[in-house]
């Protein structure tokens, strides 16, 4: 079995790959101070929780954003298993033509979001990625990454509106009923839901009108389930792509 491990700002994403199908899935807290021995821990437990011996785990691939992280995540793997991790960084094989203007500032989430695009969707596509930040992002017939936009998240946005407003309360993320609010609930969801998705909308017919017209359209990350259903284009989620795309490098470079 291969341990796949998306370190995000907010979350991180652990998939269990059995060949190529994923049989475990968990989500832990980002936080920065955790130590490796306490990753550890939190590791060895949810595989006993899934009744999965450390025996069994074959390797591991770490793609991460938070490089204060990284280095704990790589000892707790190596603790446990007695095996190295694949850290996705400049220099492993992706199979990706990488058209940015410096390619080593590539994200390992843009990296292996867009190599599960490449193995699992039409091309060219568009994924859309709302987690902690919201971000497009395109790959080409020519698996080249041709570039994306980085906006604030929905909770971001969210936060920020709330902790200079003392009047606006929390709200739930959900969609309105309508996008003329008449309380101040229904306003702000409309705001930030489908104002987000306004957003994405307008911006992929920029994004097609600049590249071309995609064969598929994917959604990815924490928060898309509450944007991808409003918005008006067609938009296939995917939530496993990033998971999909790290197992895929893992085989590349193994």
């Amino acid at each position: 079995m291969i341990l796949t491990v998306d370190i995000g700002n907010t979350n991180i994403n652990l998939g269990l790959f059995d060949g190529e199908q994923i049989a475990m899935r968990a989500r832990l807290a980002t936080q920065r101070d955790t130590t490796d021995d306490q990753y550890a821990v939190l590791l060895r437990t949810l595989l006993s929780m899934h009744d999965v011996s450390l025996e069994a785990v074959e390797g591991c691939v770490i793609g991460s954003v938070v490089p204060e992280l990284t280095a704990a995540l790589v000892e707790a793997v190596r603790t446990l298993t007695g095996k190295a991790p694949l850290v996705l960084s400049p220099g492993v094989r992706t199979g990706l033509n990488i058209r940015i203007d410096d390619p080593a500032q590539l994200g390992a989430d843009l990296a292996a979001g867009a190599v599960g695009a490449v193995h699992r969707h039409p091309l060219p596509a568009f994924v859309v990625d709302l987690g902690t930040a919201t971000k497009i992002y395109a790959v080409d017939e020519n698996l080249s990454f041709r570039g994306c936009m980085i906006a604030p998240g929905i909770q971001v946005s969210l936060k920020a509106l709330t902790s200079v407003s003392s009047l606006l309360p929390a709200i739930p993320l959900e969609a309105p009923k309508k996008a003329c609010g008449t309380n101040s609930v229904e306003s702000m969801q409309s705001g930030v839901i489908l104002g987000t998705a306004a957003m994405i909308d307008g911006l992929l017919d920029r994004f097609s009108e600049e590249l071309g017209t995609p064969k598929s359209i994917v959604a990815t990350g924490g928060l898309s389930k509450y944007i991808y259903p409003v918005c008006r284009h067609k938009i296939e989620p995917d939530a496993d792509l990033i998971l999909q795309g790290l197992k895929v490098i893992y085989d590349k470079n193994k």
